[in-house]
């Protein structure tokens, strides 16, 4: 008896259909990241109220169809784009595992936070707005996401007090105190560009403003090498 190699999903099957997924699988993720990038450019400059579908469709080049063909609704694509962005804050937390080292973990989060607001400014524009707004739509991220990934951190800076490593100081408001300086240079970038006469920082001058950043924050919470400790 002949058998169906579709109906019995044969291994020639799966194979000769394993490029065919790959390639719409490659699709999906591209129309994704290009409508997600539009999407935070647009809703950065209209806001979640002024942007609409049509927009975005518009400026990724893509039929409207498609973008609700990924996301059914304007709100689903923004809570999509916030959750993107946290993500990659998070990620830029990985210094905190990293290194036990205060100075090398939270000079080198300022330098990822730092970074994270140079690539994608537009991005920290949208949380920001969101958050003056008093974050209607992300409420759960802050309370199920955001809330446990900053005790964690804060535990880590308690450890770093307690073995003398950081001068004593709320965990909480150095953390805020970084966030605020960092996300400084991408919600408040026109105001530097005004005060400095400058279009925009070059990327050597922003080089430069990461590096002062990150002396300020370490003078600033008297962190200590832990080697220079052992070294005593």
């Amino acid at each position: 008896m002949k058998h169906d190699d579709a109906a019995t999903g044969s291994p020639e099957t799966d194979n000769t259909q394993a490029p065919l997924r790959r390639r719409k699988a490659h699709i999906r993720e591209t129309n994704e990241a290009q409508l997600l990038a539009c999407a935070e450019a647009v809703f950065a400059e209209r806001g979640l109220e002024g942007a609409s579908t049509a927009m975005i469709a518009e400026r990724a080049g893509l039929p409207k169809a498609n973008l609700h063909y990924y996301f059914p609704t304007k709100l689903a694509l923004y809570r999509r784009v916030l959750e993107d962005l946290f993500e990659d804050w998070h990620r830029a937390a990985d210094t905190f595992e990293c290194s036990d080292d205060p100075v090398e973990a939270i000079g080198g989060y300022v330098r990822a936070k730092m970074d994270l607001s140079r690539r994608r400014p537009l991005g920290s524009k949208v949380w920001a707005s969101e958050i003056i707004h008093g974050a209607e739509h992300m409420q759960d991220i802050l309370k199920e996401r955001v809330k446990p990934w900053l005790d964690s951190r804060v535990k880590v800076i308690e450890s770093w007090i307690a073995r003398g490593l950081l001068a004593p100081t709320d965990p909480e408001t150095l953390m805020f105190m970084i966030w605020a300086t960092t996300q400084h240079y991408a919600d408040f970038d026109a105001q530097i560009i005004a005060l400095k006469g400058k279009r925009a920082l070059t990327q050597k001058a922003f080089d430069a403003a990461t590096e002062d950043v990150v002396r300020l924050v370490i003078r600033a919470c008297g962190a200590v090498s832990s080697s220079d400790t052992a070294a005593k």
